[in-house]
């Protein structure tokens, strides 16, 4: 046992595939982490493939509420094997959910939730306790109907951004909420309350059901965020004409302040896993909100997730909502937002035009040292001397959301001032892995434009660092056009947090909930204790005079392909 009797916080990350637990004592240092695999540890009993069920007729993708009730008892037994010291020096617990989901409860649940008996497990006492045994997955496609109607509740899709900070997605709550009313009239009757996935998590550990955090609420068309209420309009969509009230109620008000403690920990906990009594639970978030506690991430700091999909987020105090991305409250910092784009069209896009080179290894095979070569051997928009043409090109083997374009591989053309733009014909295959990955860092400087300004006297508007995570962080051609084409004055960090960013973000929430001092911000906090050695490292120098300026003359005309391909979408 160590002699440190220190505090120590729980953070909890409830993913589509996994649920993770992760202590950290007041210097954000490790001391136990264990985790839950769903089908390695639940595939039979729950019939289930990478954490869910899909009906491919309807769209429908749902997970089990009951295997999460499992999940976390199993995770906990995991943990108090793995603690190196007493569980009952754990302070605080907070965490992550997937974002979207829900679960609905009936009349029964507060009274189950309260009356849990540690003689037994939570799935036993708590199946009881639900309207609906399934709760809708971020991956669901079953709500275009509900879609249209969101979008064009305000106005248009624009207007409806401009309050909830979206546009109308098939996994938001609302358009889900919609659905389900209508779809299982029954059980939305019986449904006293809904949860999100991430307070859901905490309604468990609490014992009563837990307040939406103020971050994760905006995951559902229905928060309006300049007025940080409720939209009545949305409300009544979700709800029926008649049902604005009642939706409310089911929902309840959220907790607008992610450091105030929700109470106690639960009795079943103190006296199953030896938790401390005074242990607290603080409001947990969304896993991408929970992200961007993984480190302190100053505004004009950018992080660009590279695995199956793409995904870029920003802390930002600057509001300016848009369709075609994400806009949520910060899951700790008032009047500051986190502003996120996700694609489709990510590692696997890479990865297509990586086994389409000349040279490529054969299946089974597969390296990156034909693709890196093609990336470095080939200019900035293939552009090698003077009357080039800038080469501009969208690889989409999914239908992307960031635009909504088909499937397919458009190649275009124009003059290195943005001018004159055309479809462009074949070109070599050695061409493509440059512009791919130009391609995918060209969309995320475009959509974010907007909310970077010149970090420094002199320098054009850009991010101050961009941290890469996921794994294509870690290929050192990528890194460099990332830095060629958003900038980042301080230069391109490889971002090293394991596989545990959201439950991480959950446990420094959690500290910093009960360690802050008046007034001390979550940044401040974390920044003050958070070590750069052995978390983070420079791979590229970011910036880069002259070069970042050029594919800045071409973004227009990025924005023009773009539009002339949505257009024939709807031609």
């Amino acid at each position: 046992m160590s002699d440190d009797n220190g505090p120590l916080y729980l953070g909890f990350d409830l993913s589509t595939q996994q649920l993770k637990a992760i202590v950290v004592n007041s210097d954000l240092k490790t001391i136990a982490q264990a985790k839950v695999d769903f089908d390695g540890d639940f595939a039979r009993d729950y019939e289930i493939h990478k954490g869910v069920h899909v009906r491919e007729e309807t769209g429908e993708v749902f997970a089990p509420v009951a295997m999460w009730m499992e999940s976390l008892d199993l995770v906990l037994e995991r943990l108090y094997q793995e603690m190196p010291v007493s569980m009952s020096r754990i302070c605080g617990v907070s965490g992550s959910g997937q974002q979207h989901g829900s679960v609905f409860w009936n009349s029964d649940a507060e009274e189950l939730l309260r009356e849990l008996d540690p003689k037994e497990d939570l799935v036993t006492q708590l199946t009881d306790a639900l309207a609906h045994e399934w709760s809708p997955n971020w991956q669901d496609q079953s709500t275009q109907k509900e879609c249209d109607a969101f979008d064009s509740a305000l106005g248009d899709r624009e207007k409806l951004a401009e309050v909830t900070g979206s546009g109308a997605h098939h996994r938001f709550t609302g358009p889900q909420i919609m659905r389900l009313r209508q779809v299982l009239p029954r059980m939305y009757a019986n449904t006293s309350r809904i949860s999100l996935v991430s307070s859901f998590l905490a309604s468990l550990l609490l014992g009563s059901i837990a307040p939406l955090d103020v971050g994760d609420v905006c995951g559902m068309n229905l928060w309006d965020i300049p007025k940080q209420e409720y939209s009545s309009e949305l409300l009544a969509l979700a709800g029926g004409e008649q049902g604005a009230d009642d939706l409310r109620k089911k929902l309840g008000e959220p907790q607008m302040d992610g450091g105030k403690s929700f109470g106690n920990i639960s009795q079943y906990f103190v006296y199953k896993y030896g938790f401390n009594p005074d242990c607290q639970v603080v409001p947990f978030t969304g896993d991408n909100p929970a992200t961007i506690l993984a480190l302190p991430l100053r505004p004009l700091d950018a992080i660009v997730s590279l695995g199956t999909s793409t995904t870029f987020l920003m802390n930002t105090p600057a509001y300016k909502p848009d369709g075609s991305y994400h806009f949520f409250n910060h899951p700790t910092t008032k009047g500051h937002y986190m502003f996120m784009l996700c694609y489709k069209n990510g590692g696997l896009a890479r990865e297509k035009v990586r086994d389409a080179l000349p040279n490529a290894a054969p299946a089974g095979q597969a390296s990156w040292d034909e693709f890196n070569k093609a990336v470095l051997n080939t200019p900035p928009l293939d552009v090698a001397r003077d009357g080039d043409k800038a080469k501009l090109g969208l690889y989409y083997y999914l239908r992307e959301t960031v635009p909504n374009i088909r499937a397919g591989t458009f190649r275009f053309h124009c003059e290195t001032d943005g001018s004159n733009l055309q479809q462009a014909s074949e070109w070599s295959r050695e061409v493509d892995p440059r512009i791919i990955v130009e391609s995918q860092s060209l969309s995320m400087r475009l959509r974010s434009q907007k909310l970077v300004h010149s970090p420094r006297d002199s320098l054009p508007a850009q991010p101050r660092r961009i941290y890469l995570v996921g794994g294509g962080s870690m290929n050192p051609a990528i890194a460099r056009v990332v830095g060629d084409v958003l900038g980042g004055a301080d230069g391109v960090y490889k971002l090293d947090v394991g596989g545990n960013a959201c439950a991480l973000g959950g446990a420094y929430k959690a500290l910093w909930a009960l360690e802050r001092k008046q007034g001390e911000t979550f940044d401040e906090l974390i920044a003050k204790r958070w070590k750069e050695e052995g978390s983070i490292e420079r791979v590229d120098h970011g910036f880069k005079d002259g070069i970042y300026q050029k594919y800045g003359e071409v973004l227009g005309a990025f924005g023009e392909m773009e539009n002339k391909l949505l257009a024939e979408e709807k031609s």
